[in-house]
């Protein structure tokens, strides 16, 4: 199943393998730059179905590093059409580009919070530090939310008229959108707070101000933390009934992921670790999905679509380790994959 191919809308994919999101930190002003054209434009060689571009920040105080990328301006979305022009001429990949904000998670280096000269004032639903020894960050009204779903419109709109096939907003690893989901992050008492439903208000309302500026040309994914590993937190049975909402609000595809939301939780690492969480979405929700978490082998990869447990494998550490990855998997298997005309000598 690995090299069948899939659609969303108009969207075909060739294969299942998806390169994921992996901050780069590498940008100036958030701008895309050499590194970043050649860093995606060898892993579009690889013959991966689809590249999904970092976490890229809706608006400056969006991004986790002063070093991350970012579209809330015109010249970002400039040269990321250059990317996307080069990924399209030169290989068979779609890409997609992943619409982040970081929220209370932002302005920091090397993991640790950075002063607001250097950085800016973090900003989150709540006023709870990610961790004690960080700032307060600053509560978001009504209308600063408000300010934030037209943040990810414009930047959903800049992505689509840089030519993107795919565009993902993040809602996990403990990123604003994620900070509004859990009730560990998020005690509101107004209409984004308390309940469930108002929990989940502001990803929603991000998912529909989205999809007016999209096409059947562009598909919709979102990035979820499955569980945050944390008492009384956001958990499995939460994101499957979140799942069901997106599904009902034109999502395409929920790329399940865990974790980043509670400082110091214990999170069990092995192969496929996510997996689980990805099969439970897909299978009770009755909506694609995406699995992704230390899955390094073919034979793992081609495992969990037989099984059932998603539709697409998203790769991040492999990917950087083998941008070939696809290619050399399609040799494994004897299956058809893209391979670069310039190297054919190369094939086996």
């Amino acid at each position: 199943m690995l090299y069948t191919p899939v659609t969303f809308r108009n969207v075909e994919l060739k294969n299942r393998w998806v390169m994921s999101p992996m901050c780069m930190y590498s940008s100036e002003d958030g701008l895309p730059n050499d590194f970043h054209f050649v860093h995606y434009g060898s892993r579009a060689q690889g013959g991966a179905g689809l590249l999904i571009v970092e976490a890229t920040g809706v608006e400056p105080r969006g991004r986790i590093t002063n070093h991350c990328m970012g579209i809330w301006n015109d010249e970002q979305a400039k040269q990321l059409h250059r990317i996307v022009e080069f990924v399209h001429k030169h290989s068979e990949s779609k890409i997609g580009i992943q619409l982040s904000h970081s929220g209370r998670k932002g302005s920091t280096w090397n993991t640790k919070q950075i002063s607001i000269e250097e950085g800016w004032e973090t900003i989150a639903p709540s006023p709870i530090p990610y961790h004690p020894t960080e700032r307060i960050p600053h509560v978001l009204t009504s209308e600063e939310i408000k300010e934030q779903v037209q943040n990810f419109r414009d930047a959903a709109r800049r992505a689509v008229e840089a030519g993107f096939d795919v565009i993902e907003i993040h809602a996990a690893h403990g990123y604003l959108i994620h900070q509004f989901l859990s009730p560990l992050s998020n005690i509101r008492t107004d209409e984004y707070g308390g309940s469930f439903e108002n929990r989940i208000r502001f990803l929603v309302e991000i998912v529909d101000a989205v999809n007016e500026e999209l096409n059947d040309n562009v598909a919709l994914f979102v990035r979820i933390s499955g569980t945050e590993y944390a008492e009384n937190g956001w958990e499995i049975t939460d994101s499957v009934e979140l799942a069901k909402v997106l599904k009902n609000h034109s999502v395409d595809l929920v790329d399940v992921s865990s974790g980043g939301n509670i400082h110091g939780v214990k999170i069990p690492l092995f192969d496929g670790y996510q997996v689980p969480l990805a099969s439970q979405v897909r299978n009770e929700a009755d909506v694609k999905t995406g699995a992704v978490g230390l899955i390094k082998k073919v034979s793992h990869a081609e495992e969990i679509l037989q099984k059932g447990d998603a539709d697409l494998i998203f790769i991040a550490r492999e990917m950087l380790r083998n941008p070939y990855l696809a290619v050399q998997g399609s040799f494994e298997m004897n299956e058809e994959c893209f391979f670069p005309h310039q190297y054919l000598r190369a094939k086996i």
